[in-house]
Protein backbone atom coordinates (compact mmCIF):
# COMPACT_ATOMS: atom_id res chain seq x y z
CA UNK A 1 0.00 0.00 0.00
CA UNK A 2 1.52 3.28 -1.03
CA UNK A 3 2.04 6.08 1.71
CA UNK A 4 -1.43 7.65 3.69
CA UNK A 5 -1.66 10.72 3.25
CA UNK A 6 -1.52 13.09 6.14
CA UNK A 7 -3.99 15.65 5.51
CA UNK A 8 -6.66 12.83 5.08
CA UNK A 9 -5.39 11.25 8.55
CA UNK A 10 -5.83 14.33 10.22
CA UNK A 11 -8.70 14.83 8.80
CA UNK A 12 -9.84 11.44 10.24
CA UNK A 13 -8.41 12.47 13.76
CA UNK A 14 -10.50 15.71 13.62
CA UNK A 15 -14.19 13.97 12.07
CA UNK A 16 -13.19 12.41 15.67
CA UNK A 17 -12.42 14.62 18.00
CA UNK A 18 -15.06 16.90 16.84
CA UNK A 19 -18.08 14.24 16.71
CA UNK A 20 -19.51 15.06 13.21
CA UNK A 21 -18.74 16.26 9.86
CA UNK A 22 -19.92 18.84 9.78
CA UNK A 23 -18.29 20.34 13.22
CA UNK A 24 -14.39 18.78 11.81
CA UNK A 25 -15.21 21.03 8.13
CA UNK A 26 -15.76 24.26 10.81
CA UNK A 27 -12.32 23.27 12.89
CA UNK A 28 -10.12 22.37 9.05
CA UNK A 29 -11.84 25.70 7.84
CA UNK A 30 -13.16 23.33 4.66
CA UNK A 31 -16.44 22.25 3.06
CA UNK A 32 -18.28 19.42 4.98
CA UNK A 33 -18.07 17.87 1.11
CA UNK A 34 -14.43 18.09 1.37
CA UNK A 35 -14.41 16.26 5.38
CA UNK A 36 -16.19 13.48 3.21
CA UNK A 37 -14.34 13.10 0.86
CA UNK A 38 -11.13 13.05 2.48
CA UNK A 39 -12.34 10.50 5.19
CA UNK A 40 -14.09 7.89 1.67
CA UNK A 41 -10.27 8.42 0.21
CA UNK A 42 -8.78 7.73 2.91
CA UNK A 43 -10.85 4.58 3.46
CA UNK A 44 -10.61 3.35 -0.32
CA UNK A 45 -7.48 3.67 -0.02
CA UNK A 46 -6.78 1.48 3.25
CA UNK A 47 -9.86 -1.27 1.83
CA UNK A 48 -11.29 -0.29 5.41
CA UNK A 49 -14.20 1.08 6.70
CA UNK A 50 -12.89 3.54 9.73
CA UNK A 51 -15.78 5.49 11.19
CA UNK A 52 -19.28 4.37 12.71
CA UNK A 53 -21.87 6.75 11.34
CA UNK A 54 -23.51 7.41 14.52
CA UNK A 55 -23.78 10.93 16.63
CA UNK A 56 -21.26 11.66 17.60
CA UNK A 57 -19.09 9.20 14.90
CA UNK A 58 -16.96 6.47 16.73
CA UNK A 59 -13.82 4.97 15.25
CA UNK A 60 -13.60 1.42 14.33
CA UNK A 61 -11.21 -0.97 15.01
CA UNK A 62 -8.95 -0.27 12.51
CA UNK A 63 -9.98 3.98 12.28
CA UNK A 64 -8.37 3.40 16.06
CA UNK A 65 -5.26 2.83 14.55
CA UNK A 66 -5.36 5.54 12.22
CA UNK A 67 -6.39 8.32 15.05
CA UNK A 68 -3.58 7.03 17.01
CA UNK A 69 -1.21 7.49 14.48
CA UNK A 70 -2.63 11.05 13.29
CA UNK A 71 -1.77 11.93 17.68
CA UNK A 72 2.07 10.31 17.27
CA UNK A 73 2.64 11.94 14.44
CA UNK A 74 1.11 15.67 15.81
CA UNK A 75 3.26 15.27 18.82
CA UNK A 76 6.29 14.40 16.92
CA UNK A 77 5.85 17.65 15.02
CA UNK A 78 5.60 19.56 18.00
CA UNK A 79 8.65 18.01 19.53
CA UNK A 80 10.58 18.83 16.36
CA UNK A 81 9.34 22.78 16.23
CA UNK A 82 9.88 22.83 19.81
CA UNK A 83 13.90 22.01 18.84
CA UNK A 84 14.13 24.24 16.18
CA UNK A 85 12.63 27.35 18.15
CA UNK A 86 10.01 26.77 15.45
CA UNK A 87 7.37 27.06 18.40
CA UNK A 88 6.34 30.71 17.87
CA UNK A 89 3.62 32.11 20.57
CA UNK A 90 5.57 29.12 23.11
CA UNK A 91 2.88 27.26 23.72
CA UNK A 92 3.27 24.20 26.39
CA UNK A 93 3.55 21.09 25.57
CA UNK A 94 -0.04 18.99 25.74
CA UNK A 95 1.07 15.44 28.14
CA UNK A 96 -2.52 13.39 28.33
CA UNK A 97 -2.16 10.52 30.64
CA UNK A 98 -5.29 7.65 31.64
CA UNK A 99 -5.01 7.02 35.40
CA UNK A 100 -6.42 5.68 37.98
CA UNK A 101 -7.99 7.04 41.22
CA UNK A 102 -6.29 5.67 43.61
CA UNK A 103 -2.68 6.25 42.03
CA UNK A 104 -4.28 10.32 41.73
CA UNK A 105 -4.96 10.36 44.88
CA UNK A 106 -2.07 8.67 46.64
CA UNK A 107 0.96 9.13 45.00
CA UNK A 108 1.18 9.96 40.98
CA UNK A 109 0.43 13.70 41.01
CA UNK A 110 3.91 14.05 43.11
CA UNK A 111 5.11 12.19 40.21
CA UNK A 112 4.23 15.41 38.10
CA UNK A 113 5.69 18.04 40.33
CA UNK A 114 8.82 16.78 39.91
CA UNK A 115 9.46 18.02 36.73
CA UNK A 116 11.45 20.92 36.20
CA UNK A 117 9.50 23.87 36.11
CA UNK A 118 11.06 25.36 33.01
CA UNK A 119 9.68 22.48 30.89
CA UNK A 120 6.32 23.90 30.50
CA UNK A 121 4.21 20.96 29.96
CA UNK A 122 0.70 21.07 30.57
CA UNK A 123 -1.13 17.78 31.81
CA UNK A 124 -4.38 16.28 30.61
CA UNK A 125 -5.25 13.74 32.85
CA UNK A 126 -8.31 11.28 32.08
CA UNK A 127 -9.06 9.31 35.61
CA UNK A 128 -10.02 5.62 34.65
CA UNK A 129 -9.74 2.46 36.39
CA UNK A 130 -6.07 0.49 35.86
CA UNK A 131 -7.67 -2.34 34.42
CA UNK A 132 -9.71 0.23 31.53
CA UNK A 133 -6.46 2.90 30.96
CA UNK A 134 -4.79 0.74 28.38
CA UNK A 135 -8.87 0.90 26.49
CA UNK A 136 -8.02 4.81 26.15
CA UNK A 137 -4.20 4.04 24.94
CA UNK A 138 -5.67 1.65 22.16
CA UNK A 139 -8.08 4.66 21.42
CA UNK A 140 -5.31 7.13 20.95
CA UNK A 141 -7.16 8.87 23.47
CA UNK A 142 -3.48 9.10 25.51
CA UNK A 143 -0.50 8.79 24.73
CA UNK A 144 0.86 6.91 28.45
CA UNK A 145 -1.80 5.13 31.53
CA UNK A 146 -0.91 3.97 34.39
CA UNK A 147 -2.73 0.34 33.94
CA UNK A 148 -3.40 -3.18 35.59
CA UNK A 149 -2.42 -5.03 32.63
CA UNK A 150 1.31 -6.27 31.47
CA UNK A 151 -0.11 -6.61 27.66
CA UNK A 152 1.55 -3.51 25.82
CA UNK A 153 -0.95 -2.33 23.32
CA UNK A 154 0.20 -2.01 19.59
CA UNK A 155 2.57 0.48 19.53
CA UNK A 156 3.22 1.01 22.83
CA UNK A 157 6.27 0.30 25.32
CA UNK A 158 5.53 -1.10 29.07
CA UNK A 159 7.50 -1.28 32.56
CA UNK A 160 5.93 -2.52 35.57
CA UNK A 161 5.97 0.19 38.03
CA UNK A 162 5.20 -1.22 41.05
CA UNK A 163 2.29 -3.46 43.61
CA UNK A 164 -0.33 -0.98 45.61
CA UNK A 165 -1.67 -2.64 48.11
CA UNK A 166 -5.01 -2.86 49.28
CA UNK A 167 -6.52 -3.99 53.03
CA UNK A 168 -10.04 -4.89 53.83
CA UNK A 169 -11.00 -2.16 56.23
CA UNK A 170 -14.26 -1.26 58.29
CA UNK A 171 -14.80 0.88 60.69
CA UNK A 172 -14.56 -0.44 64.06
CA UNK A 173 -18.00 -0.37 65.08
CA UNK A 174 -19.38 -1.41 61.46
CA UNK A 175 -17.08 -4.04 62.14
CA UNK A 176 -18.81 -5.22 65.50
CA UNK A 177 -22.15 -5.04 63.76
CA UNK A 178 -21.86 -6.71 60.59
CA UNK A 179 -19.08 -9.00 60.41
CA UNK A 180 -19.14 -10.75 63.87
CA UNK A 181 -18.78 -14.32 63.34
CA UNK A 182 -17.29 -16.54 60.32
CA UNK A 183 -16.28 -13.81 57.80
CA UNK A 184 -17.22 -16.23 54.78
CA UNK A 185 -20.87 -16.31 56.16
CA UNK A 186 -20.55 -12.38 57.52
CA UNK A 187 -19.25 -10.71 54.63
CA UNK A 188 -21.43 -11.26 51.63
CA UNK A 189 -24.80 -9.64 53.37
CA UNK A 190 -22.68 -6.71 54.67
CA UNK A 191 -22.95 -3.22 53.56
CA UNK A 192 -20.11 -2.12 50.74
CA UNK A 193 -19.17 0.90 49.67
CA UNK A 194 -18.11 0.67 45.34
CA UNK A 195 -16.07 3.32 43.63
CA UNK A 196 -18.37 2.86 40.48
CA UNK A 197 -20.23 0.33 38.08
CA UNK A 198 -17.45 -1.04 36.49
CA UNK A 199 -15.51 -1.58 39.96
CA UNK A 200 -14.94 -5.40 40.80
CA UNK A 201 -12.53 -5.44 43.29
CA UNK A 202 -14.93 -5.86 46.04
CA UNK A 203 -16.89 -8.46 45.04
CA UNK A 204 -13.57 -10.62 43.83
CA UNK A 205 -12.44 -10.10 47.25
CA UNK A 206 -15.44 -12.30 48.43
CA UNK A 207 -15.37 -14.48 45.47
CA UNK A 208 -11.74 -15.25 46.95
CA UNK A 209 -12.85 -15.39 50.39
CA UNK A 210 -15.66 -18.06 49.68
CA UNK A 211 -14.30 -19.74 47.18
CA UNK A 212 -16.82 -18.38 43.83
CA UNK A 213 -20.04 -19.39 46.01
CA UNK A 214 -21.03 -15.53 46.33
CA UNK A 215 -20.14 -11.89 45.78
CA UNK A 216 -20.12 -8.65 47.60
CA UNK A 217 -23.51 -7.86 48.45
CA UNK A 218 -26.28 -5.71 46.89
CA UNK A 219 -26.53 -3.05 49.47
CA UNK A 220 -23.45 -1.22 48.34
CA UNK A 221 -23.26 2.27 47.86
CA UNK A 222 -21.21 4.28 44.71
CA UNK A 223 -18.73 7.00 45.83
CA UNK A 224 -16.78 8.04 42.81
CA UNK A 225 -13.69 9.18 44.28
CA UNK A 226 -11.05 7.80 45.66
CA UNK A 227 -11.21 10.29 48.67
CA UNK A 228 -14.84 10.06 49.07
CA UNK A 229 -14.69 6.20 49.13
CA UNK A 230 -11.97 5.94 51.75
CA UNK A 231 -14.20 8.59 53.86
CA UNK A 232 -17.50 6.24 53.50
CA UNK A 233 -15.74 3.26 54.49
CA UNK A 234 -14.24 5.69 57.76
CA UNK A 235 -18.13 6.88 58.24
CA UNK A 236 -19.55 3.57 58.75
CA UNK A 237 -21.81 3.37 55.45
CA UNK A 238 -20.00 -0.28 54.53
CA UNK A 239 -16.79 -2.17 54.02
CA UNK A 240 -14.17 -1.66 51.45
CA UNK A 241 -10.83 -2.16 49.86
CA UNK A 242 -8.69 0.69 50.62
CA UNK A 243 -5.48 1.62 49.22
CA UNK A 244 -2.65 0.98 52.12
CA UNK A 245 -1.45 4.27 51.75
CA UNK A 246 -4.52 5.71 52.83
CA UNK A 247 -5.65 3.31 55.20
CA UNK A 248 -2.49 3.69 57.51
CA UNK A 249 -3.10 6.99 59.18
CA UNK A 250 -7.08 5.93 60.44
CA UNK A 251 -6.17 2.90 61.64
CA UNK A 252 -3.21 4.77 63.65
CA UNK A 253 -6.06 6.73 64.88
CA UNK A 254 -8.57 4.10 65.36
CA UNK A 255 -11.27 5.14 62.82
CA UNK A 256 -10.22 1.84 61.04
CA UNK A 257 -9.51 -1.30 61.43
CA UNK A 258 -8.49 -4.43 59.17
CA UNK A 259 -11.53 -7.29 59.84
CA UNK A 260 -9.65 -9.37 57.20
CA UNK A 261 -6.01 -9.70 58.26
CA UNK A 262 -3.15 -11.58 56.18
CA UNK A 263 -6.10 -11.24 53.33
CA UNK A 264 -4.36 -7.89 51.92
CA UNK A 265 -4.62 -7.55 48.20
CA UNK A 266 -1.69 -6.45 45.89
CA UNK A 267 -2.49 -5.13 42.55
CA UNK A 268 0.65 -4.67 39.64
CA UNK A 269 0.75 -1.62 38.25
CA UNK A 270 2.69 -0.52 34.70
CA UNK A 271 3.48 1.90 32.95
CA UNK A 272 2.48 2.33 28.94
CA UNK A 273 3.09 4.83 26.34
CA UNK A 274 3.57 5.05 23.11
CA UNK A 275 7.10 4.05 20.75
CA UNK A 276 8.08 7.92 20.24
CA UNK A 277 11.23 9.76 20.88
CA UNK A 278 9.70 12.45 22.56
CA UNK A 279 11.57 14.28 25.09
CA UNK A 280 8.16 15.35 26.79
CA UNK A 281 7.13 11.93 27.20
CA UNK A 282 10.46 10.73 28.09
CA UNK A 283 10.61 13.28 31.15
CA UNK A 284 7.13 12.23 32.43
CA UNK A 285 8.01 8.36 32.22
CA UNK A 286 11.33 8.82 33.92
CA UNK A 287 9.31 10.92 36.36
CA UNK A 288 6.70 8.60 37.22
CA UNK A 289 9.14 5.37 37.50
CA UNK A 290 10.91 7.33 40.32
CA UNK A 291 7.37 8.37 41.99
CA UNK A 292 6.61 4.79 42.19
CA UNK A 293 9.47 3.35 43.02
CA UNK A 294 9.29 5.00 46.32
CA UNK A 295 5.32 4.72 46.71
CA UNK A 296 4.13 1.15 45.70
CA UNK A 297 5.62 -1.85 46.80
CA UNK A 298 8.55 -4.23 44.80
Amino acid sequence: MTDLPLDQVRTLLAVVDEGTFDAAAAALHVTPSAVSQRVKALEQRTGRVLLLRTKPVRPTESGEVLVRLARQVGRLERDAYAELGLSGAGEPTRVSVAVNADSLATWFLGALTRLPADSRLRFELRREDEAHTAALLREGTVMAAVTSSPDAVPGCSVRHLGRMRYLPVADPEFAVRHLAGPLREALPGAPVVVFDRKDDFQDGFVRRLTRGHAEASALRHYVPTSEGFVEAVAAGLGWGMVPEAQADPLLRTGRLTVFAPDREVDVSLYWQQWKLDSPALAAVAGAVTEAAARALRR
